[in-house]
């Protein structure tokens, strides 16, 4: 029923990573990208998108790079799979009245209704500070992994 798409795995894979940084900690795109396992163009559209937002900002120049926009516990799972996927629907018939010519008569409308409720509702608790404080070890972008030092 509701699969996350590539990009947004890809892109909350970069956001955990950002995530793990210092407050200040810029991130080069390059280091993102070999955490998150994506390609760096891919990464840098999907970042962008994200500095327009202010979930992240962006520096450019020699140290340039990434880092979130606001505190890792104020960006959830939710703000980051609407913002990569639009919307999260479950269900075509909850685009809006007449989008299903059974929309009023339907008995699983408000299931699906209730699917949606439960899915942002639980996607909206979970924040980028959250998994990054569930990480065994501190990543190294490479893919290497050295044992964190918190």
């Amino acid at each position: 029923m509701f699969q996350i798409s590539r990009k947004a795995d890809y892109a909350i894979r970069g956001m955990v990573y950002l995530a793990l940084k210092p407050q200040d900690g810029v991130a080069s795109i390059k280091d993102i990208a070999g955490f998150a396992e994506a390609s760096r163009a891919f990464l840098a559209k999907i970042f962008q998108q994200f500095n327009k937002m202010g979930i992240v900002k962006s520096y450019r120049g020699t140290g340039g790079g990434f880092m979130l926009g606001r505190p890792a516990g104020d960006i959830t799972l939710l703000d980051i799979v609407e913002a990569v996927d639009g919307p999260i629907l479950g269900n075509t018939c909850l685009l809006g009245k007449g989008t299903c010519s059974r929309d009023t008569t339907c008995p699983v409308h408000p299931v699906w209704k209730d699917v949606r409720q439960e899915l942002r509702a639980l996607l909206g608790r979970v924040t980028l500070e959250r998994l990054a404080g569930a990480m065994p070890e501190t990543p190294e972008p490479s893919g290497h992994h050295n044992k964190s030092q918190q």
